[in-house]
């Protein structure tokens, strides 16, 4: 059975699942789905890597690179990766191009799902290498690392499988002209724009970079993956499992190469600048975005920075309402680009059933349930998870600077891993009419509260915010719907999605593969959206081909 047909139907539905935006998960994504000795084989092969050559990319260089360092243990994995000069993956890339995109868009999709599903079978090794590379909580590091991650990768296959069979590969053109008919035989080809790099993140390794290197090799082009250097290991060992499967495909595993780098010898300007380099992705700061972003001759998707707001202005329960959003600034100690940051309250309270709650009693709800989840010894350190880089522990302890410092952040520890970065939420008031205090992202498990004369002025503040500052994702709580109609229309004109009304287990953090549409492209947090047609489109050209019956 070819490996298309093997995998025929999981795609069919994939594809059935982008058009109805309804739940679909490909892979399940509880650690209670997949075998019951998973995570303990998964871990101790974690720990044979520690120490050693990455050697399951098979590839032939005496050159071996690797600076890596645990969050949670702050020791250097020990763990080095093949690296080849520049010239050389491009050279590679370039070679394999035209047989690649003589495979066809079939065989591709099959070969691209088979590496998922090899990739399910290493779920809980991944997570464990997420966890010591990003700081990620083992919870979020087997859910963003592994199936969430191949839900995105996924939805590119399934979106690049639809769009280049949107159109017919052949057909007889008919055209009748009186006494005779002109006919001629047309075709058209879905042209790769050529050699893609995929520049990942210290945080998200796999989740932000399997849908960029999926939806360009879906659509025949190979793939350069230049890894973050603090955290390599979740995707290599993705891309092995693409090369193995184009290996046993009797396909040039070079289609897909990772490029590992180190901090003091980064290599990603020098791919990215390369004329041969013909798409990038990028998920990562603004600065380095926009750079990559005014670069000639590229087609660039990018993620960049935001700043994120939830505004609250009525709700049910302002208890139930403290607890979500204390949690969704929690979790993963807020280095997530969907955190929400700036907290606007109205001077006057917050309605709800029971009466208002004032801005001073509101404040000390969040300040209470994010203390409460904290000093959880069962919940705290593991929803904290760890700071990924030393820097940010910084940033939090200067970030008191900017107001009036609310809620302190401390240390927290990790009672599994006593030497691990962890550090709780700070909440720092701001003054509204000083809009320089607030308006840049503040990575890290920080949030600014923020008194608003009235929720017009919230609303005003965090679409003008969205739309010079950019925002992923915008929280608000509202029960008028009147009202809610109108804040609809303000921030999704800015670009930001909005999440109204959360309570309970779902958070404004969260975006569902085949569903969520993650980042607009409508604001300056980023040019590109996962998955929109636009994803896939522009990393191919149809060209037409013509011919006299």
């Amino acid at each position: 059975m070819d490996l298309y047909t093997k995998h025929k139907e999981i795609l069919n539905k994939s594809i059935d699942a982008l058009h109805l935006r309804t739940f679909f998960a490909a892979y399940p994504e509880h650690p209670k789905a997949y075998p019951e000795d998973g995570d303990a084989n998964g871990r101790n092969t974690f720990k044979t890597h520690l120490g050693r050559k990455f050697e399951e990319l098979k590839v032939d260089t005496s050159q071996w690179i690797g600076s890596e360092e645990s969050p949670y243990t702050q020791e250097k994995t020990g763990i080095s990766y093949p690296s080849l000069t520049v010239s050389e993956y491009l050279e590679k890339s370039k070679g394999s191009l035209k047989d690649w995109n003589k495979v066809h868009v079939t065989e591709r999709a099959g070969i691209l799902v088979e590496s998922l599903e090899r990739f399910k079978e290493r779920f809980f090794e991944v997570a464990y290498a997420t966890m010591h590379t990003t700081g990620q909580g083992y919870m979020m590091a087997f859910q963003a690392s592994g199936p969430h991650a191949a839900d995105r990768a996924m939805e590119a296959i399934a979106g690049g499988l639809e769009e280049i069979r949107r159109f017919p590969e052949r057909t007889t053109w008919d055209k009748p002209m009186g006494k005779f008919n002109v006919v001629l035989e047309k075709k058209w080809k879905a042209i790769p724009r050529g050699v893609s790099l995929v520049i990942g993140c210290s945080t998200f390794p796999v989740w932000n970079s399997a849908p960029g290197i999926y939806a360009s090799l879906i659509t025949g082009n190979p793939v350069i993956v230049k890894a973050h250097p603090g955290a390599i290991l979740p995707i290599a060992i993705v891309v092995a499992e693409i090369r193995n499967v184009l290996r046993e495909s009797g396909i040039n595993p070079d289609i897909c190469q990772l490029a590992p780098d180190t901090h003091d010898k980064p290599i990603t300007k020098e791919l990215a600048e390369h004329n041969d380099v013909r798409i990038i992705d990028f998920t990562g700061n603004s600065e380095f975005g926009s750079y990559l972003e005014n670069l000639e001759g590229k087609e660039v998707f990018t993620e960049k920075t935001g700043v994120n707001s939830a505004i609250i202005d009525s709700t049910t329960d302002a208890r139930k309402t403290a607890a979500n959003l204390a949690f969704s600034l929690t979790l993963y100690s807020g280095q997530m680009c969907t955190a929400p940051q700036n907290f606007f309250i109205p001077a006057n309270g917050i309605s709800t059933p029971d009466g208002t709650v004032s801005y001073d009693d509101f404040k000390q709800l969040l300040i209470d349930e994010i203390n409460g989840l904290v000093d959880n010894p069962k919940a705290g350190p593991f929803v904290l998870g760890a700071i990924q880089n030393a820097n940010t522990c910084d940033r939090v302890k200067e970030a008191g600077k900017i107001g009036t410092v609310v809620l302190e952040s401390r240390d927290i520890q990790n009672p599994m891993f006593p030497e691990a970065r962890v550090m709780s939420p700070s909440l720092i008031e701001v003054d509204s009419t000083d809009k320089s205090q607030f308006n840049m992202e503040l990575f890290g498990p920080i949030a600014l509260l923020i008194k608003t004369s009235d929720t017009e002025q919230a609303v005003k503040l965090a679409a003008q915010l969205a739309t010079e500052q950019g925002a992923i994702s915008c929280a608000v709580y509202c029960t008028d719907n009147d009202k809610k109609a109108w804040m609809e229309d303000e921030l999704t004109m800015a670009g930001a999605p909005v999440s109204f009304n959360l309570h309970g287990a779902i958070y404004v953090n969260q975006h569902a593969g085949f569903s969520d549409f993650h980042v607009t492209g409508g604001n300056p947090a980023g040019n590109a959206s996962l998955t929109d047609p636009k994803f896939i489109t522009r990393r191919f050209s149809w060209v037409g081909v013509r011919e006299m019956a």
